[in-house]
Parts: C-alpha cells; sequence; structure tokens
C-alpha cells in the first residue's frame, strides 16, 4: 500500500477508522489485531492517542480486533472502487472483470500477509463468524456491483455468495503462499473463477433466457426487502 498523509481532525470517526485501519494492519503483523497495534498505528500516523481509542471502541459485535479488521476491508474496499470504477472495468470480459477485482485486493495487502493470517483467526471465531460472513457478502457485493451485475433476483444472492466463497477460499491459499508473486494464488484464483464461468454458463443453457423461478425469486426479495 503506498503510504498517505491524512489531516484527522477534518475527520469523521467513520473516516478516521478507514484512514488509520492500513497503519493498524502493518501493526498487526506484529502486535495482533490489538490495542497496542492500534496505539502504534496512532503513533505512526500521528494522530492522537485518545481520538484512536474513540475511533475504536471495542464496544461492537467481535470487540476491538472485529472493528479494526472491519475498518480495514473497508479500507480495500475503497482502494478498489478508486482504483477500479465501474467505467474502467467495462471494457473488459465480465471474467476479467472480477479477476481484476479479486487480484487487486490480494495485491493490496500482499504486504502484510501475517496481517491476513491472523485477522482471517480473528474473523473464524464463533463469535465473530455471522460478522464476518457479513462483510465477505459486502466486499462480494461491491465487486459485482463495479462488474456492472443488477441482478435483483435470484441470481443477486447466488453471484455474491459464490463470489464470497471463493475470496475467502483464495485468502486461505494467499495466506500460506510462499510462490514468487503469490503466483499458487493467482493459479488457484484463475481455477475457481474458471469453474464458476462454465456452471454459470450450463445453468443459463439449463434455465434458458426466460424460464424463471417465481417462489425462491419472492421469498428473496422478501428477505431483502422486508414488508413494513
Amino acid at each position: 500500500m503506498t503510504p498517505q498523509t491524512h489531516d484527522f481532525a477534518d475527520m469523521t470517526l467513520d473516516e478516521l477508522r478507514v484512514a488509520l485501519a492500513p497503519d493498524i494492519a502493518a501493526s498487526a503483523i506484529f502486535d495482533g489485531w490489538n490495542e497496542t497495534a492500534l496505539m502504534a498505528a496512532a503513533e505512526m500516523a500521528d494522530c492522537d492517542p485518545d481520538v484512536a481509542r474513540l475511533a475504536f471502541p471495542g464496544k461492537g459485535a467481535g470487540g476491538l480486533a472485529m472493528e479494526m479488521i472491519a475498518a480495514w476491508i473497508t479500507s480495500v474496499d475503497q482502494a478498489m472502487e478508486a482504483e477500479w470504477p465501474a467505467q474502467r472495468l467495462a471494457t473488459l470480459k465480465i471474467r476479467e472483470r472480477i479477476r481484476t477485482l479479486v487480484a487487486f485486493r490480494l495485491d493490496e495487502v500482499a504486504d502484510v500477509d501475517e496481517a491476513v493470517r491472523r485477522a482471517l483467526a480473528v474473523m473464524a471465531q464463533p463469535q465473530n463468524a455471522p460478522r464476518a460472513l457479513k462483510l465477505g457478502w459486502h466486499s462480494a457485493d461491491i465487486m459485482w456491483r463495479l462488474a456492472g451485475d443488477t441482478a435483483t433476483d435470484y441470481n443477486h444472492y447466488t453471484k455474491r455468495a459464490i463470489l464470497a466463497g471463493i475470496y475467502s477460499a483464495t485468502l486461505a491459499v494467499f495466506v500460506n503462499d510462499d510462490s514468487e508473486g503469490k503466483a499458487d494464488t493467482h493459479a488457484f484464483l484463475e481455477r475457481r473463477i474458471d469453474g464458476v464461468m462454465r456452471f454459470e454458463k450450463a445453468k443459463a443453457q439449463f434455465l434458458g433466457k426466460d424460464r424463471e423461478l417465481p417462489s425462491l425469486t419472492r421469498f428473496l426479495g422478501r428477505l431483502r426487502y422486508p414488508a413494513r
């Protein structure tokens, strides 16, 4: 990640959390996702420690560690959106759009893969699983929207669930990959995306363009847009 300078005085707490997150991740390599990492990040960023604590009170689900990890994921989401807006991706085929976005996320954290390993361990804890799933779904949703997906039927859910699964599995390979340039991870990602593209093609042929699944669509629609 490219070092950035920030004017913390003019930031909201939400903005501050995201701004501090990359430095927290760099510290988490050595200290884990805890207050020690937070204070080290505040010092590196020249941010008032009391203000940093205010931004990360540690009172939500999963406590301080999940607050910091969530902010870090948001910082990667935002970096991805800035680097690969929908207009830039539009020149690529859909397969390449998804591959490019996932690859960008991997490259964005390549220098802090130990922080990723520690974050995955925290997110795997039973009490943190619901929030971890929500974070993964949200990142997958951003990727699909950048890729131009506008589905509102059951495909909206299956695409995001599948991509979240691919990304999660790829990260598991990533943190144990000692190959040069994480070549094994990128090869794994290519195979996974190839498999999904073959599945999507077979599904489209089976269902046909005009075939619908009204019951499932209505059910998932109610989950997404509950009646008021």
